[in-house]
């Protein structure tokens, strides 16, 4: 099974990233645009698998930009306790 393939496995797989990335001192605002850029990847290029997947795909395309970009601060939020540490 794929880390993609179960939403616990994925959000602790973000989190370990999010915390490399901070242990490696990028700063909140590139991480913050980093997940923007790959919500908007996503949101073209991935085939939803599911419906929760095409729930949140379905949001970020009727969403602006300001709305998107506040979608992956979320994200970005909700993977911030997550993972190793």
């Amino acid at each position: 099974m794929s880390v993609i393939d179960n939403f616990e496995s994925w959000k602790d797989f973000l989190g370990d990233r999010l915390h490399e990335a901070q242990g490696n001192g990028i700063s909140n605002n590139a991480i913050s645009e980093l997940a923007y850029d790959i919500g908007n990847y996503l949101s073209t290029q991935v085939q939803a698998k599911n419906d929760q997947e095409r729930v949140l795909r379905d949001l970020w395309n009727a969403a602006d930009e300001n709305e998107q970009k506040a979608i992956a601060n979320i994200m970005v939020k909700l993977v911030q306790n997550e993972g190793s540490k």
